[in-house]
């Protein structure tokens, strides 16, 4: 049987069979269409203007660094008129993130753009080896999180970004409704589809592949010769969203638009506005200053946790921990500096230099 022609183009041997929509088509034709579906993607978000500073969140993964390339490709191609930084998070965690930061330093010099890197043991005083290591593997992704969430904040401010886009692609998300749906987590259900999220005291942060499916990536990466990071975090084996991507996995492989099916019908959940009326309202931790429903935020919750030794208990009953807790902490215990956010005001990054 002779070769099947591209969908698209109709002259290249078709090599690529688009797990998103079956299509069979050319490595050329595949770029061109999964380069093309983003930028819609940004369009019609209306995601950014010209003149803004966007930081890439950046691990090393394959989508981090197909998100790196893709909008470098685009900024240049389509004049979108942005700054571009890569900022990246050391977790601490011997043997992976200590790898996966060398890729995104070569990525850096690849791509020519400015890097800036922060860590946990700077910001918070730990690594999630230490965290590890007091509280075990089966709670350690809540601390990663919640640390990794305000560190990503708190890199772009030190930036002075107007933005932040991360690699979350169309799998993470449909998974992360499954999950809120498992746990029954309403406030979160109602938001986690959204592509763009800001509040009054955060910085804007974007899902530009909200639609792209994780596989079309693998493949962007392989086809393109990425230069990319992949194993898996050592502690991720444990967590509980490895349930909700083996769920999707089995969906998918019934049906393959069931990833995007799941994020349509997460983008039509509402809130009962009863319901909105009894969730707290949003202000800032009186402690490190950062966005929190309470006096003290998630991130200085957990700290203060692993500071007294209890770390496992700032995540199974943190609103005990929280009601023994004061906003000054005790002169002994390690705290988060005060969240500022100076729009404008960049910090030292470092410059890519050939290698």
């Amino acid at each position: 049987m002779p070769p099947k022609p591209c969908a698209l183009c109709h002259t290249e041997r078709a090599i690529i069979k688009r797990p998103k929509t079956g299509q069979q088509i050319c490595k050329d034709c595949f770029f061109r269409v999964f380069e093309t579906e983003v930028h819609n993607t940004i369009v019609d978000s209306k995601l950014f203007k010209p003149g803004d500073r966007v930081a890439i969140g950046a691990s090393g993964g394959k989508d981090s660094t197909v998100l790196a390339y893709v909008m470098k490709t685009l900024n240049d191609r389509y004049d979108y008129g942005l700054e571009l930084f890569l900022l990246s998070i050391d977790e601490g965690i011997t043997g992976y993130r200590d790898d996966s930061l060398e890729t995104v330093k070569r990525n850096q010099v690849q791509y020519g753009l400015p890097l800036k890197i922060l860590s946990y043991d700077e910001l918070y005083g730990w690594t999630m080896d230490a965290v590890v290591a007091q509280v075990g593997r089966k709670n350690n992704c809540t601390f990663c999180g919640v640390f990794r969430r305000q560190a990503l904040d708190r890199g772009a401010a030190a930036l002075g970004v107007d933005h932040i886009v991360t690699g979350h692609n169309a799998d993470d998300i449909a998974e992360t409704v499954l999950m809120n749906i498992m746990r029954g987590d309403i406030a979160r259900l109602g938001r986690c589809t959204l592509i763009c999220t800001q509040s009054e005291d955060t910085i804007k942060r974007s899902k530009p592949f909200k639609y792209a499916y994780e596989k079309e990536i693998v493949m962007y990466a392989y086809f393109k010769k990425l230069d990319y990071f992949s194993t898996e975090c050592i502690y991720a084996p444990d967590a509980y969203r490895g349930h909700a991507r083996a769920f999707l996995k089995s969906l998918e492989a019934a049906r393959p638009s069931a990833i995007i099916d799941i994020i349509h019908s997460g983008e039509a959940f509402e809130v009962a506005e009863q319901v909105q009326q009894g969730m707290k309202a949003q202000q800032t931790c009186k402690r490190c200053g950062y966005i929190s429903s309470n006096d003290l935020c998630k991130a200085c919750t957990l700290l203060e946790g692993l500071e007294r030794g209890l770390g496992s208990l700032a995540v199974k009953d943190s609103k005990k921990l929280e009601s023994d807790s004061t906003t000054a902490p005790d002169a002994s215990m390690r705290t988060i500096p005060f969240f500022q956010r100076t729009p404008g005001a960049a910090a030292a990054v470092e410059e890519p230099t050939p290698a």
